[in-house]
């Protein structure tokens, strides 16, 4: 939750004196607060007021604060925390199994219920930022969905790209590592005229200058070259600059001719392609060092598309994140982990020097953590974990491994109890008992 974020609070307390304490201490924290005397009026309450987090007690006339739990949508109710004079641990365990967020005991420390309603309501914003990213994902198509953002940066790029895509001008792409060089390569074949061709894909830095005109030309009578493959399509030259000295040369005949000549034939064979060339070096130092042929960049680059990095386009990173989190969690047939303010954090502090490609990659080591019941972005961009010392004793060994296996699926999860009791194949009352027994404290874990 970001400081700009108020929390809602909606109080449910029948002690007209202890409903009036709670507000003012919530009021002081500068939240937004609604208080009701009765239970039974939380419902219809909810259609004009949507609240952060719900702070019930537990024990009043009419409806309970445990009947009210049980009255809510659990997919879309806001969390709720109890509160009661009366409260024990099997009591306490009795709520979470019912779904609770947190169960506090009167009289109340005001800090520690301040910070577990806060928890509860960064859970909730959390989740319904998650769920409005996914409707809008749901709805985009087209060039909106694989050159998926918001950011200008990213609206120029597009519109860029759809200006140049029905033109047969040679594009040069230039970007960052992990921007997505072919992706648009692939784009601007996809908008433009020659997208019922072929397009063929050649990793210049790869090219052999001894068996280039064999391999790309074709041997009359043995095999063709790949370069006929091109024909009618898109000739993607990736890592251009990378291109061995000795091909430059032969590369420019071809795309200024649209013709090649088999070896050992006597007549050329004609190609129609558009030419797309991709590089993350700069083609101006390039030629300066000799390292790249100057008539050659004339031919590939009449049109510039210049793609930016994911740092300069931090305002996409959620956005990005939740897609393939979606698309990774389909793969690997697991529930999509939502993300937490912790997450969130990691994901904005990081510098992405490997960008949209690095990003995938992060999306995909946390969905795998979630099968396993844990996980958290941090966690997921760290590649260099350390394992922790083994305790001494077989038992303290089972505790910590305990501890840590269910402190992660209750962050992986948001709280939600019964999906951490079915990642781990427990049952609720026997997670809650070792919650108590292991002395967890599920608010400090989210």
């Amino acid at each position: 939750m970001t400081e700009t974020q108020t929390v809602s609070v909606l109080v449910v307390d029948d002690d007209r004196e202890m409903r009036l304490s709670l507000v003012d201490l919530l009021e002081a924290a500068d939240w937004r607060v609604e208080a009701l005397p009765r239970a039974e009026k939380v419902a219809e309450h909810l259609s004009h007021f949507q609240p952060d987090v719900i702070l019930s007690d537990v024990r009043m006339p009419g409806m309970s604060g445990l009947e009210l739990l049980a009255s809510l949508d659990a997919d879309t109710a806001p969390p709720l925390v109890l509160i009661s004079a009366h409260g024990d641990i099997p009591m306490a365990v009795s709520a979470m199994q019912a779904g609770a967020y947190s169960f506090v005991e009167k009289p109340y420390e005001p800090r520690r219920l301040l910070t577990i309603l806060r928890h509860a309501a960064e859970q909730h914003q959390m989740r319904r930022t998650t769920e409005r990213l996914r409707a809008r994902l749901a709805r985009l198509s087209g060039l909106d969905r694989v050159l998926l953002g918001a950011t200008p940066e990213l609206a120029n790029l597009r519109e860029d790209i759809l200006d140049v895509a029905e033109s047969p001008a040679a594009v040069l792409i230039q970007g960052e590592t992990g921007t997505g060089k072919e992706l648009v390569a692939r784009a601007l074949h996809d908008l433009g005229p020659q997208a019922d061709g072929p397009f063929l894909a050649l990793n210049c830095a790869a090219l052999n200058p001894a068996t280039f005109e064999s391999e790309m030309f074709g041997e009359a009578g043995h095999h063709e070259g790949k370069l006929l493959l091109a024909d009618g399509g898109t000739l993607f030259l990736d890592e251009i600059l990378s291109c061995p000295p000795e091909v430059q040369a032969k590369l420019l005949r071809v795309i200024e001719d649209k013709q090649v000549t088999p070896l050992g034939a006597s007549r050329p064979v004609p190609l129609r392609f558009r030419v797309v060339s991709a590089t993350n070096e700069d083609m101006a130092e390039a030629i300066a060092e000799k390292r790249f042929r100057q008539d050659l960049s004339f031919r590939i680059n009449t049109v510039e598309l210049t793609l930016p990095t994911l740092r300069a386009r931090r305002g996409d990173l959620v956005l990005l994140f939740t897609h393939f989190l979606e698309h990774y969690a389909q793969t690997y047939e697991v529930e999509p982990p939502n993300l937490t303010q912790e997450d969130l954090t990691a994901l904005m502090a990081h510098d992405w020097p490997g960008n949209v490609r690095e990003l995938r990659n992060v999306a995909e080591r946390r969905v795998l953590a979630a099968r396993r019941g844990g996980g958290s972005v941090t966690r997921a961009l760290r590649v260099d974990l350390s394992v922790d010392e083994v305790p001494d004793t077989l038992r303290e060994a089972v505790a910590a491994y305990e501890r840590e296996l269910i402190g992660k699926a209750i962050t992986a999860h948001q709280g939600r109890m019964e999906a951490v009791a079915e990642a781990l194949g427990i049952g609720r009352r026997t997670l809650n008992e070792k919650i108590v027994k292991l002395g967890l404290d599920k608010d400090a874990l989210l």
